[in-house]
Formats: structure tokens, C-alpha cells, sequence
């Protein structure tokens, strides 16, 4: 098989063996930025679906970038067409965006032949990315919504109701915040924002809460809107 071919006249010639090599190094990386995401990521939406992504990216990447730098032509008609293109699928999470930009920069090092550098760079970022996603999850500490929802059963509401619920938060909480509080007849609905020093400290403050407001709803989410009780 010719090494390389002179696809467009006299610019530079495309090398198919250098295209191939980092094609393959691009494929490993993929696989790798795929393991990391599944591994580390903290987006529980659809992880194993958007994962699958990288690979395409990565090595479309490293295609286009081949191609067009060795042509001066389809580089300026590469920012024309790019210009009419529109993606409509949202990102949901700053941390797909993040790992989508690192698939495209790994594409590009491969692609403009900094082979050693871009899996240097790569393996760098990610070690980082492991790195402080381990601190992150050793610091148990974190933010949550709590949204509280309570019935008398006699259809009258306890007295000081607000007070009491407030001070059987306090008690498990770093911090609270009242965000929303609804009253009805016979019915309170509130929703707070919590700084919990630990996981541990829900079902104490769930308990209670029954104890106080016998028959309340407790519901908590994560800034990921992911419920946890």
C-alpha cells in the first residue's frame, strides 16, 4: 500500500500510515476517556449512552484535521460548512461539556500529528480529573434540596409549626435555607437548601421528622434533581 497519496495536487501529501497510527491511538484514547467518564463522572442521567459518543468524536476529529491540513482550500471551505451546521442535542451538565472538549482537543493533537504530546497531555488531564474527583467523594459534605410535605391528620396544624420544623432541620443541617413554604388548612408544604455535613445525617433528621410531624413526606434531591429518599 502507497505510504502516501497527493490527494490535491501540490499541496502536502496525506501520509496513510501516520493517518492509521493515529487513528489507533485515537481509538485507545477514546476507550480510555469512555472508562473515565463511566468511572468518575458524577452525571447519572445517561452515562452509558452519552459515553458511547466519545469515540466518534474523538476520531472524526482526528480525520477532519488530517485532510485539512493539507489543503489550504478545503480548510477555508471547512469553516464555511461548519458555519451552516447546528446541533440541537442539549448538553445537560457542565462536566459532559468538559469531557466532550477534551475528546475534540485530543482529536485535533492527533490530528495536526502532536502524537506525543496530546497522550502526554491526555493522560496528565485525566490523572488530575481522578485525582480531585477521589478528594471530591473522601469530602462527604453537600448541597440538597429538601422538600417537606405534612397532612394533620385532626385538621388543625401544631402550633409554632414553622418553628419546630426549622429547629428539627437545624439540629442535622450546616445550614438551611428556606426556599418555598406553602400553607393550606391543614397542610404545610416547604422546600429548603441544605448544607449536610454528611450523608449519615438524613435519616436522623428523617426520623425526626416522623416523630415531630407523625405522617410527614420527605423528599431530598441533589443538584442533579436525583432523589435520594
Amino acid at each position: 500500500m502507497p505510504q502516501e497519496l497527493n490527494l490535491f495536487g501540490g499541496n502536502a501529501p496525506l501520509s496513510i500510515t501516520s493517518l492509521l497510527l493515529n487513528l489507533g491511538i485515537g481509538a485507545l484514547l477514546a476507550l480510555v476517556l469512555r472508562w473515565h467518564f463511566r468511572r468518575f463522572g458524577s452525571t447519572l442521567s445517561n452515562r452509558e449512552e452519552f459515553a458511547q459518543v466519545f469515540p466518534f468524536i474523538l476520531l472524526t476529529t482526528i480525520l477532519i484535521i488530517t485532510v485539512v491540513k493539507s489543503s489550504l482550500a478545503l480548510s477555508l471551505g471547512l469553516v464555511g460548512a461548519l458555519s451552516i451546521v447546528r446541533f440541537r442535542t442539549p448538553i445537560k451538565e457542565p462536566e459532559e461539556l468538559a469531557y466532550l472538549f477534551i475528546a475534540i482537543a485530543m482529536g485535533l493533537g492527533l490530528g495536526a500529528e502532536q502524537t506525543v504530546p496530546t497522550v502526554i497531555a491526555a493522560i496528565t488531564i485525566l490523572t488530575m480529573m481522578a485525582l480531585f474527583k477521589w478528594n471530591r467523594r473522601g469530602n462527604e459534605s453537600k448541597n440538597l434540596y429538601l422538600s417537606v410535605d405534612y397532612e394533620s391528620t385532626d385538621g388543625e396544624l401544631p402550633d409554632h409549626y414553622l418553628e419546630q420544623l426549622n429547629a428539627v432541620i437545624g439540629r442535622h443541617v450546616s445550614r438551611s435555607d428556606l426556599r418555598r413554604f406553602d400553607v393550606r388548612s391543614n397542610s404545610i408544604e416547604a422546600t429548603y437548601f441544605l448544607d449536610i455535613a454528611s450523608t449519615d445525617n438524613l435519616s436522623a433528621l428523617v426520623d425526626e421528622l416522623r416523630r415531630t410531624f407523625p405522617g410527614v413526606g420527605a423528599t431530598f434531591l441533589d443538584q442533579n434533581q436525583l432523589p435520594s429518599i
